[in-house]
């Protein structure tokens, strides 16, 4: 299609005053919103996050969150709602702030505010400082400044006691980690010392003296029972001897005379390793004593029946010597037999209370383990907790404190005035070409033949008659001399009695984002 400009100029003639009201309407309204919206200030203070003073190598801090984890934190807890609302109702920031609701004072203080952080890399305590900046824009330059200082004052404050709340519930656990693990290792001393005290003689430290201990009592019950046989054989002999009739005294003669020889062989065998005053030795030495008795007895007398009543009587004491001895050699059976068996019992036992016991020190080994670890770990919350008591961490100290401006910050004006003509333009220009490409009607030769891909022969246009022709341009003129007189009124009429217009164009740079 051949471009007209003729016909095209036609067209805009007769849209012109449609677009002349856009481009009037939103220019006004930008250029008023300009000259009336109120001047505002801002003013901002810078903080800058500093390293701990003291070297990670020699006392780390229990504060492990990186500086940016920090300050994040701390920002989220300034821009609360109670703080934000707080602050304006003590600098009175806005003003009629008792009509305002709280939600909208809420938002408009977080608008107002803005926060800035640069530096620092990721990566925990090995973070890099980082710079904070706050700002804050106000009516005026005192409230403003007030504001920020307020700011810095709560950022400070939050720092403080974010770090000392970390290290003070920290070491408080650590406290009651290491009061708990001492209490656990009381206990399981002691039920190791109960176990103990009940398994004394079954314990798995002492099994190698048990076994031994059982060799020697199996070796024991070998030799007694061999002095047993001994000992019931030689009483076998006296009643022999004495029940023989051929030569009684004789035998019982050489029957005591033997045991006389053997008693005396035995004490000099005593004294080779005991003194005169052991029992044994002096216990043989009486037996000897009445042995040596009986014997000068027997040859002192004839062999009349006194000596018949001699021999009978040492026969008597010969058995009941014998039987003694055979009775004090069966206890000592009966009693190694006993001690034997509970030994044998207490060997068994040792098995199991070794797995009971080893599973109790184990146990104990291991709290102990832990009780080291935590009165380590309770060593390091108590040093850092010192550090961040005296201020020697990681800490937020004010590089510059906002001032009070004296030149305005905003607003922009002639930006505000420039984005209201060039959306007035724009809209004008939107208008014309929207109806350009929704318009289908045939208005010229070429339209037809584009249309319906003919060539007339000839075209008669449309002849306005010089009336149709004075109204059709009387009409324009008086729409224009409309639009240029009905705008202003309308915006005056706006401004005046419903909603000033610096503030219809504030709430829609705002939703704009350009506010």
């Amino acid at each position: 299609m051949n471009f007209d400009l003729s016909f095209y100029w036609a067209i805009f003639l007769r849209r012109l005053p449609v677009m002349a009201l856009f481009v009037l309407l939103f220019s006004s309204l930008g250029i008023v919103a300009a000259l009336k919206l109120p001047e505002t200030y801002m003013t901002s203070a810078r903080l800058l996050l500093e390293a701990s003073h003291i070297p990670d190598s020699m006392v780390s801090s229990v504060v492990q969150s990186s500086a940016a984890q920090q300050l994040e934190v701390i920002e989220q807890r300034l821009m609360t709602r109670a703080n934000l609302i707080d602050i304006a109702n003590r600098f009175d920031v806005f003003e009629d702030m008792d009509a305002m609701e709280p939600d909208n004072v809420n938002a408009k203080m977080k608008e107002a505010t803005k926060i800035r952080r640069r530096g620092g890399r990721e990566g925990g305590r090995g973070d890099s400082s980082i710079m904070m900046t706050i700002s804050f824009e106000a009516r005026t330059g005192q409230i403003a400044a007030s504001v920020v200082n307020e700011y810095v004052t709560l950022v400070l404050e939050e720092n403080s006691k974010f770090r000392a709340s970390r290290a003070e519930s920290t070491l408080e656990f650590f406290e009651h980690e290491v009061e708990r693990l001492n209490d656990e290792l009381s206990r399981k001393s002691v039920e190791i010392a109960n176990f103990k005290s009940e398994n004394a003689k079954a314990l798995p430290q002492d099994q190698a003296f048990r076994l031994g201990r059982e060799n020697s009592l199996q070796e024991r019950l070998d030799q007694l029972a061999k002095e047993l046989a001994v000992a019931e054989q030689r009483r076998e002999q006296i009643k022999l001897n004495f029940e023989n009739p051929r030569k009684p005294a004789e035998n019982a003669r050489s029957a005591y005379e033997e045991e006389l020889v053997i008693g005396k062989a035995e004490l000099e065998r005593l004294r080779e390793s005991y003194g005169e005053s052991n029992p044994r030795i002096i216990r043989l030495k009486d037996r000897i004593k009445r042995l040596e008795a009986i014997v000068a007895a027997r040859n002192s007398v004839d062999g009349t029946a006194e000596e018949s009543e001699d021999i009978k009587t040492l026969y008597d004491a010969a058995l009941k010597d014998a039987d003694g001895k055979i009775k004090v050699i069966r206890d000592q059976i009966e009693a190694t037999e006993d001690e034997l068996e509970e030994l044998r019992k207490n060997i068994s036992r040792s098995a199991v209370n070794a797995i009971r016991l080893a599973e109790l020190e184990r146990d104990y080994q291991i709290l102990q383990t832990r009780y080291g670890s935590a009165v380590s770990n309770l060593n390091l919350a108590r040093m850092s907790e010192r550090i961040e008591s005296t201020a020697q961490g990681q800490r937020i100290n004010v590089i510059e404190n906002a001032s009070v401006p004296q030149v305005p910050s905003g607003p922009n004006r002639p930006l505000i005035a420039a984005i209201g003509i060039f959306f007035g333009f724009g809209l004008a220009v939107g208008y014309f070409v929207v109806l350009e490409l929704l318009n289908w009607v045939i208005r010229r030769p070429s339209e037809l033949s584009e249309r319906f891909n003919i060539s007339p022969l000839v075209t008669i246009p449309y002849i306005e008659s010089r009336m149709e022709k004075a109204v059709r341009r009387g009409a324009l003129v008086v729409t224009l001399v409309a639009v240029l007189i009905g705008v202003p009124a309308v915006l005056w009429y706006i401004d005046t009695h419903y909603l000033p217009l610096e503030l219809i164009v504030q709430k829609s740079l705002s939703k704009l984002g350009l506010g």
